[in-house]
């Protein structure tokens, strides 16, 4: 089905095209055939059916309308053209300057003059499990209560995107359905010994009445739209049951207080048969490529929005929004958003997000420093690095800075411990506090511990991992995984035989098997090889002078971390681009797909007009059209959940 989509949207590309003829820049764009005699010179001897190195074969390129197929392999394809990463440099024979220029501007002038608005699709609408992290914030900001149950949830995998809210892993074993159980009855004991409930227990006199009052204010908290009384009723069946089996009422409340948290409205977040707000959705969007689509009602809007920058619950004043049909407004949006993000629960964005995208999660779990090499890295140490990279990225946040920011902010926050395994003196105590940087060397995420240590190997760094770091995270350029027939390097990084560890990568990069990938990685991370395995500043490894020079494909030449942060400013644009992917597939809690390119360029031009702080590429995120929009799915599928 999807193929069959695919080719609509082809043929309706190629209408389009054909219509354009007369307009003389809609025709440069359309004429392939330089394109064609390039790739036929250059690159299908490596790409074309039968060699299809890589899995990439160009083989069947003819028209503008086939860079549409796959846009993301075409946008690679020309910042590798630019940056002279291909052909490779030892590949005969080497496009001429300007045979490079023309190519690399017909892919660019391709990806950006062609027509998507023809294709509108805000992708698959799917019922989504609440993350662990989202339940434990859930119950916290619903029952006001400070457990963590979720902590003894099995673990939520990362799906497409890298993110653990992504619906499609969001599994439901059969494990997870008595911890739910076990989670409902530990949070709403709890609440009642507190008394931070809204209405306890002991206070409802036990009259129906005020039983089915109370139940049906907490499910509409819980589920995070309106109850009437008709959706309380399977609720109010529990607490009638229990009453006529002889319990007390407090016990009968319990009980169905219990079956609105294993419910799935309370455990999934459903869209697509909420009540309708005042507003309500704007109805169904159709047209020439688009797939049957309608607006969000202002209660999954808000749902949406506070999983997003809070990983939690709608508060009352967003719920408020949504009830007067308010929240669709451009301007009563934007106040909510900038409402949200001076909350203290907005940290839950720096932690859920910055955390993942960065990979710093796993600092705490799976990265793991030789105990014997490194037996500095203690489990405080780990944790100030942890915090230190949360901490840098919700200060971009709260400054409302400039995205750009995250790469060459001239200051970090520190403890004692931590300044000094850095070497930064003045700092005293155990809380970490903003500190001004005194040279160069650190500075945004490129000097941040957590992201040197685990980019590193339990016995040494790592410049294939740091540059690989660098090209998927920072500059969304994901490379190919490594041959079978790829060898591997020695796991310590000890001279050996007068040869520096650098001097035997080196030598690993020349194997033809191995070059290609390996110079585009290692560059990047020899600008790092100052650092050591845990984050320190060394200037030697053994005897020997560590070399921190790097030489990119295009042969600009750096030094060291300072002149890798401008390697990377200068390409700031493939930072951004993939920042905002990134940002946009957390939001919607699924993958990327190519429908989703158009909302991508929009979040950029128009987070450009705010130079690219904070905020803007926030409010562009939540104004794109698949944040607002939902496919229009059969009764039969909207109805799954009950």
């Amino acid at each position: 089905m999807a193929i069959r989509f695919i080719s609509a949207v082809v043929c309706l590309l190629g209408a389009a095209l054909t219509a354009a003829q007369g307009d003389p820049s809609a025709s440069s764009v359309t004429n392939a055939a330089p394109l064609r005699a390039f790739l036929d010179g250059y690159c299908t001897k490596c790409h074309d059916r039968e060699n299809a190195k890589g899995g990439i074969s160009f083989s069947d390129f003819a028209s503008a309308g086939d860079v549409y197929r796959d846009p993301h392999l075409w946008e690679k394809a020309r910042r590798k053209v630019r940056d002279r990463e291909m052909p490779p440099p030892d590949k005969k024979p080497q496009p001429k300057a300007e045979e490079r220029e023309a190519a690399t501007a017909w892919m660019k002038s391709t990806l950006d003059g062609l027509d998507y608005s023809v294709v509108r699709d805000p992708g698959r609408t799917v019922i989504r499990r609440l993350s662990a992290t989202e339940y434990n914030n859930t119950v916290h900001d619903l029952l006001g209560v400070d457990l963590k149950p979720a902590d003894n949830f099995p673990s939520d995998g990362g799906g497409g995107g890298g993110f653990d809210n992504n619906a499609d892993t969001l599994f439901v074993p059969p494990i997870l359905l008595e911890r739910y159980l076990e989670a409902a009855d530990a949070v709403l004991e709890r609440a009642v010994e507190g008394d931070l409930f809204v209405s306890p227990p002991s206070r409802w006199l036990f009259q129906r009445s005020a039983a089915l009052k109370n139940l049906r204010t907490f499910a509409s908290r819980a589920f995070r739209r309106p109850m009437t009384s008709k959706d309380v009723v399977p609720f109010m069946t529990v607490y009638d049951r229990a009453r006529a089996g002889g319990s007390d009422g407090e016990t009968a409340m319990k009980l169905a207080y219990k079956a609105v948290l294993v419910s799935p409205r309370f455990l999934f977040r459903v869209e697509g048969d909420a009540t309708p707000s005042k507003g309500g959705p704007s109805g169904p969007v159709s047209g020439a490529g688009t797939v049957a689509a309608t607006r969000l009602n202002d209660y999954e809007l808000a749902s949406r929005l506070s999983y997003f920058l809070w990983s939690s619950m709608p508060d009352e004043e967003l719920i408020r929004c949504a009830a007067r049909g308010e929240l669709h407004q451009s301007t009563v949006l934007q106040k909510q958003v900038r409402r949200m993000l001076r909350d203290p629960k907005a940290k839950a964005l720096a932690e859920n997000f910055a955390g993942q995208w960065l990979g710093i999660r796993s600092l705490k779990s799976t990265v793991k420093p030789d105990p014997k090499r490194f037996p500095q890295f203690t489990a405080s140490l780990r944790d100030s690095m942890f915090d230190e990279a949360i901490e840098l990225f919700a200060s971009v946040v709260r400054d409302d800075a400039s995205v750009i920011r995250l790469l060459d902010a001239n200051y970090t926050f520190l403890n004692e411990e931590l300044a000094k395994h850095y070497e930064i003196e003045g700092v005293q105590g155990a809380a970490l506090r903003r500190v001004v940087l005194p040279d160069e060397r650190r500075g945004g995420l490129l000097g941040l511990g957590a992201v040197l240590t685990l980019t590193s190997y339990p016995q040494r760094t790592s410049p294939v991992l740091r540059g690989k770091w660098i090209l998927e995270e920072v500059l969304g350029s994901p490379s190919p995984p490594p041959p079978p027939d790829a060898g591997g390097l020695p796991a310590d990084d000890a001279p050996s035989k007068g040869k520096s560890f650098r001097a035997r990568l080196e030598e690993h990069r020349k194997k033809p098997q191995c070059a290609s990938c390996h110079n585009q990685m290692d560059p990047l991370g020899f600008g790092l090889e100052n650092f050591d395995a845990i984050g320190r500043w060394r200037t030697k490894q053994g005897d020997l002078p560590i070399d921190a020079e790097g030489v990119m494909a295009s042969g600009e030449k750096f030094e060291g971390p300072a002149g890798l942060r401008r390697i990377l400013l200068a390409r700031k644009e493939e930072f951004l681009r993939a920042f905002s992917e990134k940002l946009l597939a957390y939001a919607l809690g699924r993958g990327l797909e190519y429908y989703d390119i158009p909302a991508v360029k929009k979040i950029l031009q128009d987070a450009e007009v705010a130079e690219f702080r904070m905020t803007s590429v926030l409010e562009a995120v939540v104004n794109s059209y698949p944040f607002q929009y939902r496919r229009l799915e059969s009764k039969a599928a909207a109805s799954g959940v009950r």
